[in-house]
């Protein structure tokens, strides 16, 4: 991994820490924060590439609809639905219930 990649995850970790207990961002609005709209993907690898790191609530951090797509980086397929459940968010169907709700925009909160 580059330096430069190296720093963007970094970035994005401490913008993750960042999100409230029973609130949830998208790797878009994390990108659009950090100044690279578009990189939302890149979001998503540093995310996939985090859920070993204890302090970084990767479960908070869900696609632009609010559906649970890291799911499958977690230690089972329900962790994340579990761990958004114990915030005191409701799933279904993999998809967070009333996601405007629960939406958490860096951009505006951070300011």
């Amino acid at each position: 991994m580059t330096n430069k990649h190296h720093s963007f995850f970094e970035n994005v970790y401490e913008v993750v820490k960042l999100i409230p207990k029973g609130r949830v961002t998208s790797y878009g609005a994390i990108a659009n924060y950090l100044g690279s709209k578009g990189s939302a993907r890149m979001v998503g690898w540093a995310m996939n590439a985090a859920h070993g790191l204890a302090d970084v609530p990767a479960h908070r951090v869900v696609n632009r609809i609010g559906m649970l797509t890291g799911k499958n980086h977690f230690e089972t397929p329900t962790s994340m639905e579990e761990r958004l459940s114990q915030e005191g968010i409701k799933v279904k169907d993999d998809r967070i219930v009333a996601f405007s709700e629960y939406f958490w925009d860096p951009s505006r909160e951070l300011l």
